[in-house]
């Protein structure tokens, strides 16, 4: 079954390797320049520390300068766990169902619930590998990044850590089950396709801020303070933490919308005063919604359950559909 398994999908293992080995040279010869604008690590520079700040600063200048492109380039990245698992989970079963050469398959010496067993175990573990050196890819490249603005960033959280083998193996279980119930390769992988962004958006969009509760750091506006603007701008005690939402509260703690503190600005000017000074007299006070970035492997964890158990939903479908053979 082993060598069955590999002569059948031996064209779609090596066309992935192929690409995931194109990907890390390519990440490689743009991340070694990146990479030397920072000799002593990139993680010297977070914060700007005294001592450092103009090395810092010119290195951090050439950054975004010459490596601009990064955020976008890397945002495309987002399909290739989708590649990986739908490229060898579409043709798994649609392919024998799509020939009927499943009539032959099944009927051998070797029962077809070991025969699906052996190919899914096979292709999945290949699935998994080929995210996990992809995503180690990528972690590489992103290091000057991750130490200057974390972890917690769409590029960077939904590519590297545990997140992006579970996608792929989730898109791998999308493209097997769709194969399996559609009989063709291409509906299936465009089903697939359709199943994976759906529930890519949820997950990012919903579910992850909620997977531990935020943490809010409220302060009273200090008179005089030069970093105060109408939009409410607050930082938390480290850069690096994932900022939710931040914002103007009354000194009964009620938050204020925007027009309300834009309403605070104009009777400042009216007044002739700051609107630090103004809003420190009301008793407005600051207050910022976050997640930690030490939170990150914790979350990751999460999502990777999330995106694991899915898969493992719909691979016991598979199995149940070909226990039954209702073909």
């Amino acid at each position: 079954m082993m060598w069955l398994t590999w002569r059948q999908h031996r064209a779609e293992a090596i066309i992935l390797g192929v690409l995931v080995a194109a990907t890390g040279v390519t990440l490689l010869a743009l991340g070694l320049p990146m990479h030397s604008l920072f000799p002593e690590g990139a993680a010297r520079c977070a914060g700007l520390q005294p001592g450092v700040a103009d090395a810092c600063s010119t290195a951090v200048s050439r950054l975004w300068e010459e490596h601009g492109y990064a955020s976008k380039m890397l945002s495309l990245f987002n399909l290739l766990p989708f590649v990986i698992g739908a490229f060898l989970g579409a043709p798994l079963l649609a392919r024998e169902l799509e020939s009927g050469t499943w009539q032959l398959a099944w009927t051998q010496a070797v029962p077809r619930m070991r025969w699906l067993a052996v190919k899914v175990a096979v292709l999945a573990a290949l699935t998994g590998a080929l995210a996990v050196v992809l995503t180690t890819f990528i972690t590489w490249y992103r290091q000057p990044l991750d130490a200057l603005d974390g972890r917690f960033a769409a590029d960077a959280f939904d590519l590297e850590g545990l997140a992006p083998a579970a996608y792929a193996l989730f898109a791998f279980a999308a493209a097997t089950c769709a194969g399996t119930l559609l009989r063709r390769s291409l509906p299936a992988l465009a089903t697939a396709l359709a199943a994976y962004i759906a529930v890519r958006f949820v997950v990012a969009g919903w579910l992850r801020p909620h997977y531990q509760t935020p943490r809010i750091l409220t302060e009273g506006v200090a008179a005089g303070d030069p970093t105060i603007d109408v939009a409410g701008r607050m930082q938390t005690g480290d850069h690096l933490d994932w900022i939710l939402a931040t914002g103007y509260a009354d000194s009964a703690e009620r938050h204020l919308t925007l027009p309300e503190v834009y309403e605070m600005d104009v009777a400042a000017r009216r007044d002739g005063v700051d609107l630090s000074a103004y809003m420190h007299d009301q008793g407005v006070q600051q207050w910022v919604e976050y997640h930690p970035a030490d939170r990150f492997w914790t979350f990751q964890i999460i999502e990777a359950a999330i995106f694991v158990t899915l898969a493992a939903a719909l691979l016991i479908l598979v199995a149940l559909r070909i226990k039954r053979r209702t073909f």
